[in-house]
């Protein structure tokens, strides 16, 4: 059934004007799936603008530093999934899996699904980095103990979202002045810093795109893009205070 699913994945490479809006599609993606307007869908976005970003359960003022971030007009988001803070920003290549839970074995499960996706992303991106990958943590991706992609996913009753970052060219040195160190980290960061922790691909969007495609069998252009339904969740939910301040 994987196999399947993966012939029918359709291809979203769409990069919206605003943050919010690029955290509101990925939201909308999962309600068409789940309402069965579409089947399967990867996709891809690349910030054009920095701003940080919380997770789910995620309280603002421990885990980004507030001051700095007003003070350079950096905004302070939410997103729907789990996982922890990070900075988002140009250089940073995000992806989004919609993917079916029903009669897919490998998704029946968070941990099941973390297994299923990372390792496939580390098996498609071997080839194009010409390093040794390891899955680390829960949902990390590293080279050398050095993390370069994060990941979270959040589960409706039919479909799943598993979206992510990629890290090839991002400002490391602002990592440090926007988020100060997480209060929850992975056992293999050892408390370092994020300099020390994080890692630059650099390696071409188009390369990890075309592997991360292949790798899902991800071809044919999604059409309907819901437009509207992005616009409604930024209106009643990603632009607003109580949701983006809500811990």
């Amino acid at each position: 059934m994987a196999a399947d699913n993966c012939r029918l994945m359709k291809l979203c490479d769409l990069t919206l004007p605003t943050p919010e809006e690029n955290l509101a599609a990925d939201e909308a993606l999962l309600d068409l799936c789940e309402a069965g307007g579409c089947g399967e869908v990867l996709r891809f976005w690349s910030p054009r603008h920095y701003f940080v970003v919380l997770g789910y359960g995620n309280k603002a003022a421990t885990e980004a530093n507030l001051p700095f971030c007003r003070e350079q007009g950096i905004p302070v988001l939410r997103r729907c999934t789990g996982g922890g803070t990070v900075l988002q920003g140009p250089g940073v290549l995000n992806y989004a899996l919609i993917l079916r839970i029903a009669g897919n074995q490998p998704c029946q499960s968070i941990a099941a699904t973390n297994q299923f996706i990372l390792e496939r992303h580390r098996d498609a991106l071997a080839p194009v980095l010409a390093a040794p990958i390891a899955w680390r943590g829960q949902t990390d991706l590293a080279i050398d103990e050095l993390k370069f992609a994060g990941n979270a996913q959040r589960r409706r009753r039919r479909f799943l979202l598993f979206h992510g970052s990629f890290l090839l060219r991002l400002d490391l040195a602002l990592v440090e002045k926007t988020l100060p160190p997480p209060s929850l980290q992975p056992d293999y960061r050892l408390n370092r810093v994020h300099g020390d922790f994080l890692l630059n691909l650099n390696v071409s969007e188009d390369a990890v795109k075309t592997a991360l495609a292949k790798a899902w069998k991800a071809a044919t252009p999604l059409t309907a893009i819901p437009l509207d339904h992005i616009h409604r969740l930024v209106a009643e939910k990603y632009s607003l205070r109580e949701w983006n301040f809500r811990v």
